[in-house]
């Protein structure tokens, strides 16, 4: 909940004169299970292993280190606000902390958050810590109004986001703050995490059981996401104690029964982390792109899926196959490059859902096509020597004779049209003088490029004279 831009990390709706309290209280017993189950200390937080280490930068911080200000790079559901909470109860809970939602602050909002905190230090020397969830959704103005505060240490900032910083954050806020990537939390830690929530007291407290199928099943559907894990347990475990309390011969027969079934009634589908603005969006594409390149069908589905599950333009996954057609298969299969100029016509022609069909079938086609990078390597070669100057006048045997006056210029004389030799092809001389002999196209022996590897050597002997 928020007034105003602040809020408190427990969702305790802050009230007063603008400037939110220290409120680190222990949740109320009708908490979703995922407030009740945040950790309270830096022993009970699972995952981040590479950050929390003994004498790593943000265990130090939560420690009462040395302050720093922080931005906390990394998925939904690692622990980005608990690792703020943790920070803000440091020194024994001196420091003052205040909560800042980027959806609904603004800088008027920082300015008075800002302005409290000088005089709370000033008058009682007491630091406040500064929580900004989602800071990638401020403009630069919100974010360049953080930069004296922090340089001063006025506040101790504690910024989270879902993008990478590099993107989405100004560079004098990230150069004066301690960037730390957290990472999604693997299979091991998601089974710790939902162990623990059914037997402790502010979870469940055992009265339900968890089989290890719809254990499998829950983390299989939490995709590393922690706060996933546990909204999806809360949900299965209230269907289980709902079935079981309605069940008058199964009443009292101990704790209920989580399982496979269970936890598919309560999840129908599972929310894919994916955000078409952000780090995401780059990094599957990114995935999907590369597993095509390296031949793995499968993989590229997979990623295909996501984009498609998650709402991506499919105009745009059908420009980039396009460009892979060209860039990383080329001549080695010339239908590549059809197959995708056909998959976009689809998408444009039929749309989805359908169009997915075809998006699948390309996919699998340059998946499955043999790979050749010589049409880009040849381009960008000439276009290197180009900006390099090497250019020359094109000969003028080659020049446009078709107005009046062109031979006198000796444009277009001596030109020796093909199709005259029987073969189609004769000596004559195509480049500027500084590049003949430049080889830009290089084909190689994969698929249908085979064929050309044998022929275009021949090819270049005739033309340049050679044979």
């Amino acid at each position: 909940m928020s007034t105003d831009g602040l809020f408190e990390l427990d969702d305790t709706p802050v009230a007063g004169d603008g400037a939110a309290e220290s409120t680190l209280e222990r949740p109320s017993a009708t908490a979703p299970l995922a407030v009740r189950m945040r950790p309270r200390s830096l022993d009970e937080v699972v995952g981040q292993r590479h950050l929390l280490r003994p004498g790593a930068p943000l265990r130090r911080l939560v420690e009462g280190g040395a302050p720093a200000s922080v931005l906390l790079y990394g998925p939904p559901g690692t622990g980005k606000t608990t690792l703020a909470r943790l920070m803000a109860g440091a020194d024994g809970g001196a420091r003052h902390f205040v909560a800042l939602s980027a959806l609904s602050a603004g800088v008027k909002e920082l300015r008075a958050v800002i302005e409290d905190a000088r005089h709370r230090l000033d008058r009682h020397g007491r630091p406040t810590v500064l929580f900004i969830d989602e800071v990638h959704r401020f403009s630069k103005t919100q974010q360049d109004a953080l930069l004296g505060a922090v340089e001063d240490r006025l506040v101790l900032l504690v910024a989270a986001t879902t993008e990478n910083p590099s993107f989405s954050v100004v560079s004098p806020l990230l150069s004066r703050s301690l960037v730390l990537q957290l990472q999604s939390l693997d299979s091991d830690e998601l089974r710790e995490l939902l162990r623990r929530a059914v037997a402790d007291r502010r979870g469940l407290d055992g009265a339900v059981t968890l089989t290890p199928e719809g254990e499998d099943t829950l983390v299989r559907l939490a995709a590393g996401d922690a706060r996933r894990a546990l909204t999806a347990l809360e949900a299965a475990a209230d269907g289980a104690l709902s079935d079981q309390g309605s069940d008058q011969d199964r009443a009292g027969d101990g704790p209920a029964v989580i399982d496979v079934a269970a936890v598919e009634r309560a999840v129908t589908e599972v929310a894919v982390r994916y955000d078409r603005a952000g780090d995401q969006h780059y990094d599957v594409i990114s995935a999907f792109i590369k597993s095509i390149r390296g031949s793995d069908p499968d993989a590229a589905l997979h990623y295909l899926a996501r984009m498609i599950v998650a709402g991506e333009d499919p105009r745009f996954i059908a420009r980039r196959l396009m460009v892979h057609a060209s860039e990383d298969i080329g001549l080695a299969d010339p239908t590549a490059l059809q197959a995708a100029t056909a998959a976009a016509q689809v998408v444009q022609l039929v749309g989805m859902p359908e169009a997915r069909l075809a998006l699948a079938q390309a996919t699998v086609h340059l998946a499955t096509a043999p790979k050749s990078n010589a049409v880009i390597v040849g381009i960008d070669e000439a276009m290197a020597d180009v900006r390099a100057g090497a250019v020359g006048a094109v000969p003028p045997h080659l020049r446009d004779g078709h107005y009046a006056g062109a031979q006198k210029l000796g444009n277009a004389v001596g030109y020796r049209y093909p199709h005259s030799a029987a073969d189609g092809v004769l000596s004559q001389q195509y480049p500027p003088d500084a590049l003949v002999g430049r080889d830009y196209y290089r084909p190689t022996t994969h698929g249908a490029e085979r064929v050309l590897a044998e022929r275009l050597p021949k090819l270049r002997r005739a033309v340049r004279g050679e044979r």
